[in-house]
């Protein structure tokens, strides 16, 4: 259940002893991420992700649009954030929040600045027609972490997708429905994924996908943006109490670590979708 109201200061105090102690509220070990459900479909492009009790979806559209004059051959990657009132009470309608914000400035650092989608495959005619690339994400239930769960939603959403063939005869462009050629999938780079933690104890403890509880709690947060070669794509510390170089490293390994295995769970989910699409086509 979302929490609804400011924690308590007892709530406060015991958050904080628990981390420093080594316990967590739900159980969990300080590297421990809650489970991940990723669910795909029906129409392409469309990706829902929960992490814990928090979810998110993600769609993916297209159209042609002309290109940037200093980018004449880049297709556009955008990227838009909705946080449903229906998702916490926190969340008012027709209002952006600083975590709104926040969540879209980070998803455009960890996927279209990283460049994990090949934007030059984006390309119809230079200087003339590209495709661009819209990615919508809505939070659904807000139970903490939002950031990790949409950068997974929207990363599943763009696998997923598959924009229109077209023809190209001169100056004309033909584009086809999916019955007269297959719809083709984004070149995608690598698989960005943001790995959150949360400080506590004046930056002496920290602990990975934090719930709401502790993020109302915490000290600060520090997001890595890591892809399964381990090479670090962005990362993120907004204010905060300070965390020393030696406990930087040390979540920057286990955020490589938890990259890996997010990115197998991702590569599996779309693997399989594709499996039952070929399946059902016969």
């Amino acid at each position: 259940m979302v929490r609804e109201t400011e924690p308590s200061n007892n709530e406060r105090e015991f958050v904080s002893k628990a981390v420093a102690e080594g316990l967590r509220v739900d159980g969990r070990a300080h590297n421990s991420v809650r489970s991940i459900k990723i669910v795909l479909g029906p129409e392409l492009g469309y990706a829902q992700v929960q992490l814990g009790k928090t979810r998110v979806m993600a769609s993916v559209s297209c159209e042609i649009v002309r290109p940037s004059a200093g980018n004449p051959t880049d297709g556009v990657l955008h990227f838009n954030t909705e946080f449903s009132p229906m998702a916490s009470p926190a969340f008012e309608f027709d209002r952006i929040s600083e975590e709104e914000v926040m969540v879209s400035r980070m998803l455009e650092k960890a996927l279209r600045r990283a460049r994990a989608v090949d934007t030059e495959g984006l390309c119809i005619v230079a200087g003339e027609k590209v495709w661009a690339i819209r990615v919508d994400t809505r939070v659904l239930d807000h139970e903490g972490n939002l950031l990790d769960c949409a950068c997974m939603a929207a990363m599943c959403a763009l696998l997923h997708f598959r924009r229109p063939d077209v023809t190209v005869i001169g100056e004309d462009v033909t584009i086809h429905t999916a019955e007269e050629k297959n719809p083709i999938a984004l070149s995608v780079h690598h698989i960005p994924v943001c790995v959150t933690f949360a400080c506590f104890n004046d930056g002496e403890h920290q602990v990975v996908d934090p719930l709401l509880l502790e993020e109302q709690v915490m000290d600060g947060s520090m997001t890595f943006v890591v892809n399964i070669h381990r090479e670090l794509c962005t990362l993120s510390k907004a204010g905060g109490t300070p965390v020393s170089p030696d406990q930087v490293m040390l979540c920057a390994s286990i955020a490589a670590v938890k990259s890996a295995e997010i990115t197998q769970l991702i590569r599996q989910a779309v693997a399989e979708d594709a499996k039952k699409r070929q399946t059902d086509k016969k």
